[in-house]
Formats: structure tokens, C-alpha cells, sequence
């Protein structure tokens, strides 16, 4: 892991990172100025670390699988101010981190809800799976949110405050919940969802999204109980 001095005004954008080769040089080139990006190594079997290292973003290696594991990775290796997260694999473009930035002046934490851009960009299972987890945790949490997605905006030091514990594919939506009982503002902007490149590892499967959603009730219950 590189250390690095926090430099005023710059947002960490924290990538958790599993075999995503083929999409890194669309994604990293395109990451706005004033962005900085960290690609979190989640036990890649390709060369995803060293081309992002060639496209100068900072890799931080988190070998123990999970993706929850490699956000919190990244976020504790992040020193910027203001975070945000995204995915690596292409599905969102860098170009809109701010647009969820700019809100920060009236949430706490922003969600980007995603629109896709072609008929197979969200899989049916996967959008269904994501829609009945976004009833039960406004339910549960009093918020008015359609989507869990996975590009956000947020302080680094409350969301460090927060005390997240999963590490797998409930950690979206623990940080939710918990931004939720301590009375954050939370606010949703519309993002673009392209097809993503290469496998998709998650909710491009069936298996993936029942996976996802699985984690991801264990932690509503859990933190709600």
C-alpha cells in the first residue's frame, strides 16, 4: 500500500477490484481531475493491479475475499476529506462522480440511482433483488430510496464513525442503515448503467444476486433486531 499525504481538495474514489483487466483503462481514464483514484486488489488472478498502477491509481491489496472486505480497505486507506465509491468494471462512468459530489452540501450521504442505458445492462433478477431490498429497508429505516447502487459520495471521518462490521455483499447496505439511525440526510442522484465488461462475478448471475440479497437480509435483520 502507497502512503500518502491527504491533499486538500482532492476526493479519494475507492474501487473494489476482483480480475477487472479489460475494464480499468476506460474507467481510470476517464476519472475526473481532482479525483484520485484507489483500486482495492481483492485477490485478482489477472493483471488488474498493474495496469491500474500504470494508470497511476493507488493499489492497495486486500487478499481475503469479500467485497465488503475491499471497500473497507480502501476507505481506511483513503485520506481525502470526501470518499466515494464505485465499481471497476465499467457499468459506471467516473465522469458523474460530481454530480454526487455536488450534493454533499445538503446530504451527508449520496447514492447514485441507476438508469440503465440498454435492455441487458441490469438483469431482471438482479433489478427485482435489489428493488425488494430497497422496500425493506425504507420500511426499517424511514428512508425513500430506489436503489441500493454501489456509486457514492460521503465524508471520509462520519463514515469511519459509523462502525461498519460486514464484509461481504451487505456492507452497501449496512452503511445505509447506520447512516440512517444516526440521522444522516440521505439523497439519491440519477447515474447512468452500462453494460458491464468481462464476467460479471455478482448480480449478472442468479446465483451472484441471490447471494448478494442473502448477505444483505442477514444485515437487516442483524442491525435492525
Amino acid at each position: 500500500m502507497t502512503t500518502r499525504r491527504n491533499v486538500v481538495g482532492v476526493i479519494d474514489v475507492i474501487l473494489p477490484c476482483l480480475n477487472e483487466a479489460p475494464a480499468l483503462p476506460w474507467v481510470l481514464t476517464r476519472m475526473p481531475a481532482g479525483f484520485r483514484p484507489i483500486v482495492v486488489d481483492n485477490g485478482s488472478t489477472d493483471n488488474s493491479a498493474q495496469i491500474a498502477a500504470d494508470l497511476g491509481a493507488t493499489v492497495v491489496a486486500a487478499p481475503r475475499r469479500g467485497f465488503g472486505e475491499a471497500c473497507h480497505a480502501g476507505l481506511t486507506a483513503a485520506t481525502g476529506d470526501l470518499v466515494c465509491f464505485m465499481d471497476a468494471d465499467a457499468s459506471l462512468d467516473p465522469s458523474e462522480l460530481p454530480r454526487l459530489v455536488a450534493r454533499l452540501g445538503t446530504a451527508d450521504l449520496v447514492l447514485g440511482r441507476r438508469r440503465p442505458t440498454t435492455r441487458g445492462a441490469w438483469p431482471s433478477h438482479a433489478r427485482l433483488g435489489n428493488a425488494v431490498l430497497a422496500r425493506l429497508l425504507n420500511r426499517r429505516a424511514g428512508t425513500r430510496l430506489h436503489d441500493l447502487g454501489p456509486m457514492r459520495a460521503a465524508r471520509r471521518e462520519p463514515l469511519l464513525g459509523l462502525g461498519l462490521v460486514d464484509r461481504r455483499f451487505g456492507y452497501p447496505l449496512e452503511m445505509v442503515l447506520r447512516a440512517a439511525a444516526e440521522g444522516w440526510r440521505i439523497r439519491e442522484v440519477e447515474v447512468a448503467y452500462h453494460p458491464r465488461e468481462g464476467r460479471s462475478k455478482v448480480t449478472g448471475t442468479l446465483p451472484g444476486t441471490l447471494r448478494a440479497v442473502r448477505d444483505m437480509r442477514r444485515v437487516l435483520s442483524e442491525v435492525t433486531s
